[in-house]
């Protein structure tokens, strides 16, 4: 690149007049960093709008191409606060008859209040103080097992804080279970829990001096030492949940039952209770207006892009006519030329096109006495809204009559409530063959080719090889530029050279010149 020499001695503005000469170049460079950012916007606005039909394919759509969708079910329980019920697809509908007659618990032990010669026991209280010796041992046997044991040694200046880290981090010698251990200062009293409900968590004393001198005893009403768990007050012995149902008895360690299709998990005990399962009539409709929603707002979007103004007389900016505007206004302005990227796209058109086809469908279904019938969305009261009534990017929304949510149709009769309600088969049928016919065309839109990727309804392939294309032809235009520049710099400086050389000369003329005057 040559010396940019500017008008020192010409007196000329050479830069404006290089920056002139050059101004299509310059032009042509702006025009195709503006075409690839215009691009870089169109690809953003596709990605946006692909991860929304994919959304809708993957999702809502998919999901009611199978029976799974309409086989929801729900049982009632006719005591609700003594029970609650998780329903399977698996579960029979039928009325059954539930007695709770025994809840899990979890084995507990109050242990006695502990005291030496000065007073009431404290943490820091040291075993030696509760006449205890080095060599003391605690153990809790686990469950029924005679073998499987919690056992912590104690020694006579461990402290009860001691004891009681020991007694935490202790766990059972085949099972490996832990118990909860704490020691109450403000009543001087160990405290033991198991982690677990059931009789198999439970925890039993092992009689040893060391379990006597820390309280881990059992006692009667009147506070004396009784051999014998079952006739303490101060031992609560785990136990499994019961329950019989229609007839038949079922045990738990965690009061939940797992029976044929049906979760129970028993919260008080009560008898009497009456269950019932049918099918879940709510869980279908809403699974089909889930649908409904999600389409509409697709179509709306799709509409509301492709009807959108082309804001032809919104050119992308240059960075100097950026400067020249606040930055409020460059944002409205390319908001401007972003709204109509896709306004009139073939793409967007085929896609509305192939989707609302379907809708406009009928499919044959089976009626529940056997007969065929053929029947279309608007048999379910599922239509558009009045076509010259309606904004015209919402002409493609489905209502659906009786929806409370919706404020166009909520007065109307519900008759897919009534469908469902009354033959809940045939709204299967037909909702079926719908969603498979629509996932088929999105599928069939979305394949890969050699312009786009697969699950992709643009060209992003091709969009990204003309992104590259544009990084060529900018590399391009801007070394033409600058060659272009250094051209002009070139012939300028040259000019600026001679004039150099032509004012040296007229000076040293004009020097000798005054010199002669002077010597006369």
């Amino acid at each position: 690149m040559p010396i940019r020499i500017t008008g020192m001695n010409s007196g000329l503005d050479t830069e404006s007049i290089i920056t002139a000469l050059t101004s299509t170049k310059q032009t042509k460079l702006d025009n195709f960093k503006g075409d690839q950012k215009k691009l870089t916007w169109k690809q953003e606005k596709w990605k946006e709008l692909n991860k929304k039909v994919t959304s809708f394919y993957n999702g809502a759509l998919s999901n009611l191409r199978f029976s799974t969708a309409y086989t929801k079910k729900v049982t009632t329980a006719s005591h609700e606060n003594a029970v609650s019920i998780v329903t399977g697809n698996g579960a029979m509908d039928t009325t059954q008859t539930l007695d709770i007659n025994d809840l899990a618990t979890s084995s507990y032990l109050t242990g006695k209040k502990l005291s030496t010669a000065s007073g009431d026991a404290k943490t820091s209280t040291k075993m030696k103080d509760l006449g205890l010796s080095d060599g003391g041992e605690l153990k809790f046997k686990i469950g029924d097992s005679d073998t499987d044991v919690i056992s912590v040694k104690v020694n006579a200046n461990e402290s009860i804080s001691d004891v009681l880290t020991k007694l935490r981090n202790a766990s059972s010698s085949e099972t490996k279970t832990k118990l909860n251990f704490n020691f109450d200062e403000n009543n001087s009293r160990f405290y033991v829990s198991a982690k677990e409900a059931g009789k198999d968590a439970s925890f039993h004393l092992e009689s040893t001096d060391a379990m006597s001198a820390l309280g881990f005893s059992f006692v009667d009403a009147d506070g004396n030492d009784v051999a014998n768990e079952a006739d303490s007050v101060n031992y609560v012995a785990g136990s499994d949940a019961r329950i019989t149902l229609n007839g038949v008895e079922y045990t738990s360690k965690n009061n939940v039952f797992d029976i044929n299709g049906l979760t129970i998990t028993a919260k008080q005990k009560q008898t009497g209770i009456q269950l019932t399962t049918k099918q879940d009539t709510s869980g279908i409709y809403d699974n089909i207006k889930a649908m409904i929603k999600e389409y509409s707002e697709l179509m709306k979007e799709f509409a509301t892009l492709y009807n959108a103004d082309k804001a032809t007389k919104y050119k992308m900016l240059t960075d100097d006519e950026k400067e020249a505007m606040g930055e409020n206004e460059v944002e409205e302005w390319e908001n401007k030329i972003k709204e109509g990227l896709l306004s009139g796209d073939d793409t967007i058109s085929s896609i509305r096109t192939a989707l609302k086809s379907i809708v406009n469908s009928s499919f044959e279904v089976t009626l529940k006495d056997g007969t065929k019938a053929n029947y279309s969305l608007a048999s379910f009261g599922i239509t558009t809204g009045d076509y010259f009534g309606t904004d015209e990017n919402e002409r493609d929304i489905l209502h659906i009559d009786g929806d409370k949510d919706d404020s166009t149709t909520s007065g109307n009769t519900d008759l897919l409530s009534q469908a469902i309600s009354s033959d809940p088969a045939m709204v299967q049928d037909f909702f079926i063959q719908l969603s498979r016919s629509m996932y088929s065309k999105i599928g069939d839109l979305m394949k890969g080719t050699e312009y786009s990727s697969s699950f992709t309804i643009y060209e992003d392939k091709l969009m990204a090889s003309q992104y590259s294309a544009y990084t060529t032809k900018i590399d391009d235009a801007q070394k033409a530029l600058e060659a272009a520049q250094d051209k002009l710099y070139s012939k300028f400086s040259k000019m600026e050279t001679a004039l150099s050389k032509v004012n040296n000369t007229s000076s040293t003329i004009s020097s000798y010149f005054g010199m002669g005057t002077s010597s006369q």
